[in-house]
């Protein structure tokens, strides 16, 4: 999809990457990025949960981020909060999580990793925070919010493509 004149659509001045190219770079990259994803092993003790990608988000801001109530883990997930206690409730039948009191206000409930599912999990999403801690680190805070912000674009557009 280059220009007539052979030269890539986007090009900088300075010999920068064409758009074509960023996409061709992009094309060939995400689907490595999936399958090395994919390929992460399900530690033996979560191997006979049923858990889902939308799951593995929650466990993710709860394992970062700590114990949080239900409308916490919503805004960060950009989620309804009854989705939330629905995943939450899910994960606590299946001793994955617990829900307690809050200390500070007994109506809340705050929702946390089970003691004895920790270490499954860490192992399970440590490496992948690591990995991004590594690819992002280098980088500027308005860097990395390009990043971030590119790929929730990206994830819009392919949505608006599919629907």
């Amino acid at each position: 999809m280059s220009t007539p004149e052979g030269e890539p659509r986007n090009a900088g001045a300075a010999g920068g990457e064409g758009l074509d190219d960023a996409v061709r770079s992009m094309l060939l990259l995400m689907p490595r990025l999936v399958g090395r994803a994919k390929r992460i092993p399900v530690p033996e003790a979560l191997r006979g949960l049923a858990l889902a990608p939308r799951h593995l988000s929650l466990l993710a801001c709860l394992l970062l981020d700590g114990p949080m109530g239900v409308n916490e883990l919503a805004a960060r997930l950009e989620v309804a909060p009854t989705t939330v206690s629905l995943m939450v409730g899910d994960l606590s039948r299946q001793g994955v999580l617990e829900r307690r009191e809050d200390e500070v206000d007994r109506r809340r409930r705050i929702a946390a990793i089970t003691p004895d599912r920790l270490p499954a999990i860490e192992a399970w999403l440590a490496p992948g925070a690591a990995a991004w801690r590594t690819a992002l680190g280098p980088l500027g805070a308005e860097q990395r919010r390009l990043v971030v912000d590119t790929l929730l674009a990206y994830e819009a557009a392919v949505g608006r493509e599919r629907d």
